[in-house]
């Protein structure tokens, strides 16, 4: 019989580390940062923390680093514009840029250093406590019609311990992301982690479940994380840190995962970013008409 874990109490915070430097969209990241890119017309960093809040999480704590002041101008209010779209009577344009300012209870610290995610979840120490806490990676957008962040919160209220997302992908792909080694439960959509991998080899690799950028944590990581080495690359790895975690229930209770087959939008990548733009527009109510007309005249003429 599996040792159940209680959760400590009803999940309200998320992390969002956002303090990389986004080299892969040079030069267009050398003054902004790579969360505020926009897509379709909303900055990539938005849709993570709309993400968030919906699952029920409204204290959102931004992992930053230099050059990201734009963040939180963002989620900030900026009065002379509100002021001239109000003077125009312009109160669709208004709401929008009201929105963002009143989505949720923001928060910030900066990393000091670059040295990896699981450095930047520790800094979230002092701010999360010893309650369970989502962390949101900003290269990964969910669509809100999968809600896999609720569905990670359901199960770790319900299990304690940690929970990760994780999906399928082909093989000869694993080596891009950290990598599980798994069993069934009787949810078929959640599995309990036995072992982790940072970016195996192929060959290496114990499974084609890849790690994609949701969790939710037990706060026993932080204690784990301040005794993890640093490993791939020479960072502090969150990956290495739920291994512990995952092969030791005594640390932190045990690691389950929750399998992903939704709709999921990878922004890190420039030619999954120009995709992701794509889809959504498809699907906007206000764009998706024209812009998919558009689309398939393109195709057929120019292509």
């Amino acid at each position: 019989m599996n040792q159940s874990f209680p959760p400590l109490g009803r999940i309200s915070k998320a992390v969002i580390p956002a303090a990389g430097l986004g080299t892969r969209f040079l030069p267009a990241t050398k003054a902004t940062p790579k969360e505020m890119l926009p897509v379709v017309d909303k900055p990539a960093i938005q849709y993570v923390v709309e993400e968030a809040v919906a699952a029920g999480l409204s204290d959102v704590l931004m992992i930053t680093g230099r050059n990201k002041r734009p963040l939180e101008d963002h989620f900030d209010r900026n009065y002379e514009l509100e002021e001239a779209l109000s003077r125009k009577g312009d109160d669709e344009r208004l709401s929008k840029v009201q929105e963002s300012s009143d989505l949720a209870t923001m928060h910030y610290v900066r990393q000091g250093a670059p040295r990896g995610l699981g450095h930047a979840v520790l800094c979230a120490a002092p701010h999360v406590g010893d309650q369970p806490f989502a962390v949101l990676l900003g290269d990964d957008l969910i669509d809100p019609r999968d809600p896999l962040l609720a569905r990670m919160v359901e199960v770790q209220e319900r299990e304690g311990g940690s929970v990760i997302a994780l999906m399928e992908v082909d093989p000869s792909q694993i080596h891009l992301y950290g990598c599980a080694a798994v069993e069934p439960t009787l949810d078929g959509d959640v599995v309990r982690v036995t072992d982790l991998v940072e970016k195996p080899e192929p060959a290496e690799a114990p499974s084609n479940y890849a790690i994609i950028g949701r969790y939710v944590l037990d706060p026993a990581v932080f204690d784990t994380l301040r005794e993890t080495e640093p490993g791939r690359g020479g960072e502090i790895q969150l990956t290495d840190a739920l291994q512990k975690l995952a092969s030791d229930e005594k640390l932190g209770g045990p690691v389950h995962g929750v399998v992903f087959k939704g709709r999921r939008y990878d922004t890190g990548d420039r030619g999954d970013y120009l995709r992701a733009i794509v889809r959504l527009a498809c699907e906007r109510e206000d764009l998706g008409p024209d812009f998919r007309a558009w689309l398939r005249r393109y195709v057929s003429e120019e292509m």
